[in-house]
């Protein structure tokens, strides 16, 4: 996008799912070693969604993305590419880009899936934003989907209490010229925090056995102290990076919509930067962490309030395990 040749991009459909049954935190006192006040206190969260046994993480991103192009008024013949952002594909492989391609039946689409754990949104957003900026294809998927419940250890209570399931699609097409579109992008990753966040388990270097089950290394594990300083720092970091670049003060955004993990990192890194409270989304409360669905499921419920219009500028930021640190500057098209 910062090539003159390129042409703009907008989001012309986004749509979001999440499973009709909730786990709230009353439930999670009986299971673990937990209460609702210290949850509430430390996270925000008083409710997540849980997908029942057996669903996977493409069923959810299918319903959301046949909602986005029913919005977006778009043949699912006319798209040609799919990125799945997700940290809990419904296989190694094949990718859950796969299956949702041949869920939704777009016969023309070529995608893959993308890793970035919470950073999954905006890191997709942007690959299928390039894919149509450089007229590869005219419409491309941009995906956040996780079934984080089908990793989490629910007799750990410093991470059961925070995830839940959901998922987000947006469509993305050209933009006419003076159109409010896609402007800028940010993205760095950090690998030396790998260890803060992580699932030890499953991959080449741990492959399944019977020690990788018995010690539940097939669970998310997280060092909270060590992601919270990191999430804080970073979401200020990236977004002033991205702002200054196209000289723009924290007082002209119209909307701030950070992942949601933490309300406490939300109101943190807002504070640094600036932010007025009625300009940043917050919406954990009703969700929990759903990895890579929380930024396109805090942007739907910030339209369904009013408070996301036309031609709004709007800054998304998002830090994940890896460590990855996305951002991503727009001018609201819907």
């Amino acid at each position: 996008m910062r090539n003159s040749r390129l042409r703009p991009v907008k989001i012309t459909g986004l749509s979001t799912y999440v499973p009709p049954r909730v786990l709230t935190n009353a439930d999670l006192e009986r299971m673990v070693d937990t209460s609702n006040e210290w949850i509430l206190q430390r996270t925000g969260i008083r409710e997540r969604h849980i997908a029942d046994p057996g669903t996977a993480t493409s069923d959810l991103a299918t319903r959301a993305v046949q909602s986005a192009l029913q919005e977006a008024r778009v043949a699912p013949e006319r798209i040609g590419f799919i990125v799945v952002g997700t940290t809990t594909p419904d296989t190694i492989f094949p990718s859950t880009a796969c299956m949702v391609q041949n869920n939704i039946g777009a016969r023309h689409a070529w995608g893959f899936d993308l890793g970035a754990a919470c950073s999954g949104f905006t890191y997709a957003l942007t690959t299928a934003a390039q894919m149509v900026a450089t007229g590869a294809h005219d419409y491309a998927l941009a995906v956040g989907a996780d079934v984080m419940s089908s990793i989490i250890d629910y007799t750990d209570r410093t991470t059961c209490v925070l995830f839940g399931d959901g998922a987000g699609a947006a469509v993305l097409g050209p933009a006419e010229e003076g159109e409010p579109h896609i402007i800028d992008f940010a993205h760095e990753i950090d690998g030396s925090g790998g260890a803060a966040l992580m699932m030890p388990a499953g991959g080449s270097r741990l492959p399944a056995s019977h020690e990788t089950i018995d010690k539940r290394l097939h669970y998310v594990k997280q060092d909270g102290a060590v992601v919270f300083k990191f999430a804080v720092k970073k979401t200020e970091e990236i977004s002033r990076r991205l702002l200054d670049r196209h000289g723009i003060d924290p007082s002209q955004i119209d909307l701030f919509v950070s992942h949601q993990a933490n309300r406490r990192i939300i109101e943190a890194a807002t504070e640094r930067l600036g932010l007025a409270p009625d300009k940043v989304v917050i919406n954990l409360e009703k969700y929990g962490n759903t990895t890579a669905g929380t930024i396109p499921l805090a942007l739907a419920d910030a339209r369904r309030e009013g408070r996301l219009k036309k031609g709004d500028l709007v800054l998304l930021a998002s830090v994940g395990a890896g460590f990855t640190v996305g951002a991503v500057l727009l001018r609201w098209s819907l």
